[in-house]
């Protein structure tokens, strides 16, 4: 028997700000959150923009010393999953211990602690670099920090599948549930890396928008201006539960979760293949899973990152799947506004895609202003558009040729 999967409680941590309200109302109002580079000074870097979370005070979440214990990446993921708990109305002395986990991605874990602690190793020495720097690093240590935090000693695990470990994350807490294993999982992704190291690597890659005159058009998926991703740090979390545990409890449920589907490129370690076939097998692989055909979805949150390979391979790959449906399917980009948030990005696209179906509105892509003749589905250009959507996916892709699609449905009894 398999259990139906519903969302019951969300968290977001993002470069609008901390919690859902501003989230939305960031994506609803198509603004743009990708500012000047303000973390460190990049005045020598190609790349001088991001899209960093402001006013974040880790210390409205965790105690003040345990914050200084916690990487920036972590300090993001227990804001999450607080904000996500609240929102599910679950209190941690509610939560049934052993039948409660923890599955988060990341791209990369604590890549600023990492950074700060191979500085103090060339300018001080070994004997300076901090006993926390291994906990406070490790890519696992936001899950492991969250079942500290709440008690929960069911299934813990972390994802590294890169720009696709939120989303791999979520599929991967689905299907816990689905077979009875647990009834409540807390799942998503984090990540902070603006940091210098990783901004240079970025750059040596040439895989950054060097649009620095201009950072809130920087990010402009499917426009044929488009020169690189904008980077960008949070998390998203989401509370999943099995449709009984939160009936028996009289949660408010959000929407339910029917589909995840995977596939590797096998292609290159970064780029992907022209015909964007990986990306089209993992969301076949979603709707066979959901139980659904191709012509029942009504929304594509798209990975679209404002590459000029990867947003011309996801179009292709729409295409192939859709067929004819596919020039009438609604697709927008939500780094458009909020850059990319890599190992986070699939978890709080998955919640960017609750919240259209739930306000039926459509968040736009903004910064569409010249058409790709490569890119020629319906982006939803620079404004929101009202649509009752029943059914969407939302796809995420990631270096090393991971693809991952889940397939959310509006909440029906």
């Amino acid at each position: 028997m398999q259990h139906r999967v519903v969302v019951t409680g969300m968290g977001a941590v993002t470069p609008f700000g901390v919690g859902l309200p501003i989230l939305w109302e960031g994506l609803r109002a198509g603004r743009c959150a990708v500012r000047p580079l303000g973390r460190f000074d990049a005045s020598e870097y190609p790349c001088r923009i991001a899209a960093e979370v402001p006013d974040f005070e880790p210390g409205d979440f965790l105690d003040l010393r345990d914050a200084r214990r916690t990487d920036r990446f972590a300090q993001f993921a227990i804001a999450a999953a607080s904000l996500a708990l609240r929102d599910a109305n679950l209190k941690p002395d509610g939560l049934p211990a052993e039948r409660s986990g923890v599955i988060l991605g990341t791209g990369i874990g604590g890549m600023e602690t990492l950074s700060d602690q191979f500085k103090q190793l060339g300018e001080r020495g070994p004997g300076r670099v901090s006993p926390f720097f291994i906990p406070m690093m490790i890519a696992n240590m936001a899950a492991g920090q969250i079942a500290i935090h709440y008690g929960l000693t069911g299934p813990n695990s972390t994802v590294v599948t890169a720009c696709a470990a939120g989303a791999n994350a979520i599929g991967e807490a689905f299907r816990l549930i689905q077979r009875g294993e647990v009834d409540v999982m807390l799942t998503g992704g984090s990540e902070a890396s603006v940091t210098p190291i990783t901004v240079a690597g970025f750059c040596a890659m040439k895989a950054l928008s060097t649009r620095n005159d201009e950072p809130a058009r920087a990010s402009r998926p499917f426009d044929a201006a488009r020169d690189g991703f904008v980077l960008g740090e949070g998390a998203g979390v989401v509370v999943l539960e099995s449709d009984s545990h939160a009936r028996a409890r009289g949660a408010r449920i959000r929407a339910e979760l029917v589909g995840y589907g995977v596939a590797a490129d096998a292609y290159h370690i970064a780029a992907p293949p022209p015909d964007g076939r990986g990306g089209a097998m993992s969301m076949r692989r979603a709707l066979l899973d959901a139980g659904t055909e191709p012509g029942a979805v009504g929304y594509v949150n798209a990975h679209g990152t404002s590459t000029p390979s990867g947003d011309r391979g996801e179009t292709l790959a729409i295409k192939a799947v859709f067929g004819e449906h596919a020039l009438d399917l609604p697709v927008s980009s939500n780094k458009s506004m909020l850059g990319h948030l890599l190992g986070a990005a699939g978890a709080v696209e998955f919640i960017a895609t609750v919240l259209t179906l739930e306000h039926a509105l459509l968040p736009p892509t903004v910064n569409y202003e010249q058409p790709d003749p490569e890119c020629d589905l319906d982006y939803v250009p620079n404004q929101a558009r009202p649509a009752r959507v029943r059914l969407a996916i939302s796809n995420s892709f990631g270096f090393g040729g991971q693809n991952a699609t889940l397939v959310v449905r509006r909440w029906e009894e």
